[in-house]
């Protein structure tokens, strides 16, 4: 793993996000407002945090002690084994700083809360630019922050390219390229912690009976701790499990895809490719194996070649109007 230090937040360059790989950058925003709150106390986090926050409720996670900060199922894997709710940021910080040395305390949990809607003017202060160049059909970056005790979340990937900055606390992420799927074990595509399907494999007590192949999985590995100040570049569709080692743990996400918005989930492909193809015979599903490989993760231009423009149709490159069209024809045949 790249590790990268003297790097500020206005000067990332271009090559870190370029190159697909996980990248350390070193102090990154050490001299954001918040980090340096956090270095001072977790008091003086919260606080800080409490002067953005507009009241807007939010959903919260709520561990049982003996959970140990591991966001996971119920024993038989069919639902959330942790209590989900509606509740205040500020009130979860309160909650988070009372059982700080306190034994057989419940663990708190906040995902992914997009800044702008429950902390307005945090980023005025505390903010990186993001060293890419969007086409105007792309989206801007969603930035989010995720607030927790010693929580841990579980081994997922994400659809989405992300700098994770970590700014109260420590994190130890342990990352793992897209081929190791099918070494992680992954569980239920539905319910999901949070909306990405997650490894069933308890790292911090790993049961190499029960998952044998975890073991070439962690012969690959890349683990990193972050300090508060650091940051880490993760490439979309890279495995990830993210610990939080300090009592209360802050960190904000830069999520963005350089695809045009108009473009539909990879989920929705493979929900589609469920019910069309991987029930039928081997045969069947090797040949549209290959015709996938031609189509589809080949890019466009191979299928292409020797076609004349108009007659192309779907296999040119998708603009607004052809995406929604395709869109159209597939509701249409669902539909029949």
């Amino acid at each position: 793993m790249k590790i990268f230090t003297n790097i500020k937040h206005g000067a990332i360059p271009s090559e870190i996000i370029s190159a697909c790989e996980p990248v350390v950058l070193r102090a990154l925003v050490d001299d954001w407002p918040l980090v340096r709150a956090g270095n001072t106390s977790e008091r003086h986090a919260a606080d800080y945090l409490k002067r953005f926050y507009n009241g807007r409720q939010t959903v919260v996670c709520k561990l049982a002690p003996e959970d140990n900060g591991r966001l996971f199922y119920n024993e038989n894997l069919t639902s959330l084994g942790y209590e989900s709710f509606k509740g205040r940021i500020d009130e979860t910080l309160d909650k988070i700083l009372s059982g700080i040395g306190q034994p057989d305390v419940p663990g708190y949990y906040i995902a992914s809360n997009i800044i702008d809607t429950h902390l307005p003017g945090l980023r005025d202060e505390n903010d990186i630019l993001v060293p890419r160049m969007p086409s105007p059909e792309s989206n801007a970056e969603t930035v989010s922050i995720w607030i927790g005790s010693a929580t841990t979340a579980t081994c997922h990937y994400d659809a989405l390219d992300n700098i994770a900055c970590c700014v109260v606390g420590r994190r130890r992420f342990t990352l793992f390229p897209p081929d190791q799927v099918n070494n992680l074990y992954p569980g239920p595509l539905d319910p999901t912690p949070g909306g990405q399907v997650i490894s069933l494999v308890d790292f911090k007590n790993p049961d190499f009976k029960k998952f044998p192949r975890f073991k070439h999985a962690l012969s690959v590995a890349q683990t990193v701790e972050l300090e508060s100040g650091d940051a880490l570049f993760i490439p979309s569709m890279w495995w990830h499990h993210v610990e939080g080692l300090k009592p209360l743990n802050v960190l904000i996400n830069y999520w963005w895809n350089d695809a045009p918005r108009y473009l539909s989930s990879g989920m929705n492909a493979l929900y589609m490719a469920m019910l069309s193809i991987r029930d039928k015979p081997k045969h069947e599903r090797d040949g549209w194996k290959q015709l996938f490989d031609y189509y589809i993760f080949d890019g466009p231009d191979k299928a292409n070649a020797g076609l004349p423009q108009e007659a192309q149709g779907f296999l040119s490159r998708l603009d607004e109007l052809s995406a929604r069209k395709l869109r159209a024809l597939l509701i249409n045949k669902l539909n029949r």
